[in-house]
């Protein structure tokens, strides 16, 4: 459903994304993962045809994304980015309803009002649906953009961190319904910084480190406490049990701040107290 071949992509004159090559298969979840920076979410941006490459190619389907109309591009493949802000004022209903535009005048917009429905409900946002968007929590936009996606239904699905604004709560319901479409036979790509929630809920993991490939296969290959605290810069624990695989950082020891701030600090107290 997904192939991704040798793709490089520069910005301003930087490589960002080196060399990057996998497939994602129907119906699995593959696990974008790696540090700030690593070109994850330039490399989502380019499978979805939104960026173009500077070499290589991408396969959705049968379809090449950098070279197909919008439209059409609409109804193989959607998009939750990172970013959730709405600049406009919307009522909840309507943003979801977007999701349905690829659709219009074909068949399947006979279906819009139970899809749209449909999609509220699985994110919990039904109770929302006739409030401005522009006065929800980050988290509550994060389910409606969710929504919008779910109601898109299409093959093929991308999301960027889509539970880095939500509660714990939501966080588990919305990667369970990221499962679900995969079990439904969807190609899903997801951007996480969660560690342990890409070992459970993802099939297969790309990790990115500097724009390349550091490591890529299913989750018991690339979570291995080697492979991560190398490409983090950190030492990190891997614990593998019949219950799954559970990743521990190490704690951070004080003694990170620079003795002119921890001075400034204290100077700053003990004049307040000075004056009291």
């Amino acid at each position: 459903m997904l192939k991704v071949t040798d793709v490089s992509i520069d910005i301003a004159g930087k490589r960002i994304v080196d060399n990057v090559s996998f497939t994602a298969r129907t119906g699995t979840v593959t696990g974008l993962i790696g540090p700030n920076g690593a070109g994850k979410s330039t490399l989502l941006s380019a499978l979805a045809g939104d960026m173009p490459l500077s070499s290589g190619a991408v396969q959705l389907e049968d379809t090449d994304p950098q070279i197909t109309p919008v439209k059409d591009l609409a109804r193989i493949r959607s998009v939750m980015l990172q970013d959730v802000s709405v600049a406009f004022s919307f009522l909840v209903r309507d943003v979801v309803e977007m999701g349905r535009r690829p659709w219009a005048r074909t068949e399947q917009a006979a279906l819009d009002d139970e899809i749209i429905d449909a999609a509220l409900e699985a994110t919990g946002t039904t109770h929302l649906m006739d409030r401005d968007i522009m006065v929800l929590s980050g988290g509550e936009r994060a389910r409606v953009a969710m929504a919008r996606v779910l109601a898109q239904r299409t093959p093929i699905v991308f999301f960027d961190e889509p539970t880095a604004a939500m509660d714990i709560h939501y966080q588990e319901k919305s990667l369970g319904l990221i499962r679900e479409l995969a079990l439904h036979g969807a190609t899903v790509v997801v951007v996480l910084h969660d560690l342990n929630a890409a070992a459970a809920y993802c099939d297969s993991i790309v990790c990115l480190d500097q724009g390349t490939v550091a490591a890529a296969g299913d989750v018991d290959s690339v979570f291995t406490s080697d492979i991560l605290s190398k490409v983090y810069g950190w030492p990190i624990e891997v614990t593998k049990t019949t219950a799954g695989v559970h990743i521990a950082p190490r704690r951070a020891e004080p003694g990170a701040l620079h003795h002119s701030l921890i001075t400034s600090a204290s100077w700053a107290n003990s004049e307040a107290t000075a004056q009291q």
